[in-house]
């Protein structure tokens, strides 16, 4: 998990990576986890709260832009 201010250190096009990757691995988690494969749904929690973090920077980033 990454921090805030990691998160905010990066470009925008970094952002849009690792958001799209985030995306990927919690759609892989929840088939994982519908499968039965993954116990620990713990995990796609983490997942989701670092992509809202990546989220919210990046619009931040993207408003500074239009303004």
């Amino acid at each position: 998990m990454k921090k805030m201010e990691e998160i905010r250190n990066m470009k925008p096009e970094e952002l849009m990576k690792a958001s799209l990757e985030l995306r990927a691995d919690i759609a892989e988690m929840k088939r994982r986890i519908h499968m039965g494969e993954v116990q620990n749904s713990r995990s796609i929690r983490i997942k989701r709260r670092e992509l809202a973090r990546v989220l919210t920077i990046l619009g931040e980033h993207l408003s500074k832009e239009r303004a």
